[in-house]
């Protein structure tokens, strides 16, 4: 009887758990870097994995560097061989908390918030405080947010022959459509 008390314990426990995170798998993380009368620099990955656990706040993200699509497939091919070091170097994994958050006060409109958390890329993990917007639409979450890195923070070096046809700081903007975890 014990034991069927405790595996009915534990069931609920995982069941209660799962209830508390919303993920996807698709989330979208674009990254401009262009500087005027040179050809653009820009990214887009939408395969990028993130979960937030509800009862604390937790959000954590993860980015193949791989994942990332440019226009043109040489610029590909030199940011995941030349600068990214994307064999070493594959993922890019945003972890941190929600000040203040809690999910009985999303709502449909979008309110301001403060991601404190950690961003790793290239072997190098920073500090970083992010805005970012949230917002509660039936069952989904939705994470919007912009912000800027430069290649310095992670150490990626640029060569100097291209180095003025890419900007010194990248625009990041991230956008995830979470779904309640079943």
């Amino acid at each position: 009887m014990k034991h069927l008390f405790f595996i009915s314990f534990l069931f609920s426990c995982v069941y209660i758990n799962a209830q508390h995170k919303y993920l996807t798998k698709n989330g979208v993380i674009q990254f401009e870097a262009s500087v005027p009368s040179f050809e653009e620099v820009k990214a887009k990955n939408n395969s990028v994995t993130a979960i937030l656990n509800t009862a604390n706040g937790e959000f954590a993200s993860l980015a193949l560097i791989k994942g990332f699509r440019f226009k043109v497939a040489l610029m590909e091919e030199h940011f995941n061989e030349n600068y990214m070091d994307s064999d070493e170097y594959p993922k890019a994994i945003l972890k941190g908390k929600i000040k203040g958050f809690s999910l009985h006060k999303l709502t449909k409109l979008a309110k301001k918030y403060i991601l404190t958390s950690t961003l790793t890329v290239h072997g190098e993990t920073k500090k970083i405080a992010i805005p970012i917007l949230l917002k509660k639409v039936n069952n989904t979450i939705y994470i919007n947010s912009t912000f800027s890195v430069t290649p310095e923070d992670f150490n990626i070096s640029i060569p100097k022959i291209i180095r003025e046809k890419v900007a010194q700081k990248i625009d990041v903007s991230v956008n995830f459509e979470l779904h309640e975890k079943k």
